[in-house]
């Protein structure tokens, strides 16, 4: 059973983040630059939330909020769902789905941030156990396995 471990070995631990004092719009623009749907908020070395193209949506785009103007603490989701290294894909699939989130940080034995994982990197790591048991069964249809 594959774990977040295993999906970090393979996408990497690099998580990019951002200050609570920083404007909206330069998340954004950090967003857009990096092709991401979220930074978390760090402040001192402490994950003290997570910032989305949702909550930017949301908080600023629909109210009309200046994005220049509006610090990401007022606009972050501060209650942020984590789970950890041996959490299986399954498990975090079901929180992801049952919670509604697009991105899990991904925590250590000793609560140390690790990396971060979307919705996406899980449909890839089944996508890619799927087409390698495709092949599996093809090779064993057509006799050479």
């Amino acid at each position: 059973m594959a774990t977040m471990k295993d999906i970090l070995a393979i996408k990497g631990s690099q998580v990019l983040s951002i200050s609570p004092e920083a404007m909206a719009q330069e998340a954004a623009v950090r967003m857009k630059e990096h092709k991401v749907g979220s930074l978390l908020v760090m402040s001192g070395g402490a994950m003290v939330g997570i910032v989305t193209e949702r909550d930017i949506l949301h908080r600023v785009v629909v109210p009309q909020c200046d994005p220049c103007a509006t610090p990401v603490h007022e606009i972050m989701t501060s209650e942020v769902a984590c789970c950890q290294l041996n959490t299986s894909v399954e498990e975090a699939r079901g929180v992801m789905k049952n919670r509604r989130l697009r991105h899990l940080p991904v925590l250590d034995e000793a609560d140390q941030l690790c990396g971060m994982v979307s919705i996406g990197d899980l449909n890839a790591h089944d996508a890619h156990d799927q087409e390698l048991t495709i092949h599996v069964l093809r090779e064993y249809i057509s006799g050479r396995a």
